[in-house]
């Protein structure tokens, strides 16, 4: 079966289900930044993606771009704004994080700030082998980490590169991404889509759902039910410095 669909009529955002893998293309055909308009097609794909005839979910960004983080327009427009936006990814990446399917991502070049933070929140991160950068920048262009990325960060990261990745804005090399913990594998940028979607098809295959769902649940429930409670609080501190 191959059913491509474009959620709420947007372009940055198809889902392409094929033998049971939901493949979901990001490319706004520029640095794929998260503006509304690219979560409101990540959300409706994930709904996509949740139907019986899914079992595993795929995410690719653009050819050199997985995504350049949120659309720092909307982050330095004022803290209505930034925090709504805030909120939405957080929400995302949540969901993202707990999802009853396995998630696998086509790191297919720069991931940085809420891009990087999509990795942490995903199954198998899949990185393009090149002159890409990864990690969480946002101390050092005037923002703080909100705390559910720490929290999810924490959780994924090696627990040597959490400091420098979070507290330092360390920027890596895919290669060191995957000593970080960014990354599960990295191979030539020409093969990323396709061993992603291989990596999904073997883990949807091989992995009971009910089974897997309830052992998510075991796993990372407590850590998104915390983050969940946390992100009012989180968001009321969040500024934007210049």
């Amino acid at each position: 079966m191959d059913d491509t669909t474009t959620p709420d009529g947007a372009g940055p955002v198809t889902v392409t289900v094929t033998d049971g893998v939901a493949v979901i293309d990001l490319d706004d055909g520029k640095a794929n930044a998260l503006g509304f308009d690219v979560l409101a097609g990540l959300e409706s794909a994930l709904d996509r993606a949740e139907a019986d005839d899914v079992s595993a979910v795929v995410i690719v960004g653009r050819e050199g771009k997985f995504s350049a983080g949120f659309d720092l327009k909307v982050m330095t427009s004022g803290p209505e704004g930034a925090r709504d936006m805030l909120g939405r990814g957080a929400l995302l990446g949540l969901r993202m994080y707990m999802f009853p399917k396995p998630v696998v991502l086509a790191v297919t070049g720069h991931a940085l700030a809420m891009g990087a933070i999509l990795l942490c929140c995903a199954d198998v991160r899949v990185g393009a082998d090149g002159p890409f950068k990864i990690g969480l920048n946002e101390v050092a262009i005037g923002m703080p980490v909100p705390g559910f990325a720490v929290g999810i960060c924490q959780d994924r990261l090696a627990i040597p590169a959490f400091t420098a990745a979070i507290q330092l804005a360390r920027i890596h090399s895919p290669a060191e991404a995957l000593a970080a913990g960014f990354l599960d594998e990295v191979v030539d940028v020409a093969a990323v889509r396709d061993r992603a979607v291989e990596v999904a098809a073997e883990l949807g295959t091989r992995l009971h759902r009910g089974p897997f769902r309830v052992t998510r649940e075991t796993v990372r429930g407590p850590v998104a039910e915390r983050l969940r409670s946390e992100l009012a609080a989180d968001l009321s501190v969040f500024d934007v410095s210049s």
